[in-house]
């Protein structure tokens, strides 16, 4: 045990572990100086924005930044986008990432898509607003007929034509209601009347 302390204190072992240590330190030194040159540290590319672009537009641009893209399934139509353009990015504009870096892109589609009318024939005006509403389309206008349910819906259209439940619409679209008034048609006083 005396043999081994005295090594640990002798000359040659320390002169062994300075080298050790040094050449420990220039392997370290040089892995840093290869990562950093591999990984381009330091380097950083600033995100474009890529906001209204069509896609073709958006590949060429990434390109140019030498970003690399992926595009996400599309989102919910906005109409204060173009059809086919850029909503939304990730990461966004204006961050500095590496370069070969991918941008996650959402696309706008062609429009909204269609829901389907709900049967709202023999329902009250009330319901069947409330009702159009929650599968996503707007009341622009209610007209009435001569029959005796008041308020009540007989059919609807859309564009002037008339739509069944069913029927597929796009989302947002404006319809109209055709309500009765509460008064009796006059084929019905007519043939009370002949009576």
């Amino acid at each position: 045990m005396r043999n081994f302390f005295n090594f640990l204190r002798s000359k040659t072992f320390l002169i062994q572990l300075g080298l050790a240590l040094v050449v420990a330190i220039v392997l370290v030194f040089l892995s840093l100086q290869w990562l950093k040159s591999s990984t381009n540290h330091g380097e950083f590319v600033e995100v474009p924005d890529f906001s209204k672009m069509s896609v073709p537009d958006m590949r060429s641009a990434v390109a140019d930044a030498g970003l690399r893209y992926e595009v996400l399934d599309s989102a919910n139509y906005n109409p204060d986008y173009p059809r086919f353009s850029i909503i939304d990015q990730n990461p966004p504009a204006g961050n500095k990432v590496k370069q070969n870096r991918k941008i996650y892109f959402t696309v706008n589609p062609s429009g909204y898509k269609k829901v389907t009318v709900p049967k709202i024939e023999q329902v009250t005006k009330r319901n069947a607003t409330s009702m159009l509403r929650a599968v996503g389309l707007d009341v622009q206008r209610t007209t009435y007929i001569d029959e005796l349910g008041k308020d009540m819906v007989y059919y609807i259209k859309f564009r002037g034509k008339r739509i069944k439940p069913g029927d597929k619409l796009p989302k947002t679209s404006k319809v109209e209601l055709v309500c009765g008034n509460g008064n009796r048609t006059q084929r019905s006083d007519i043939k009370a009347d002949s009576e």
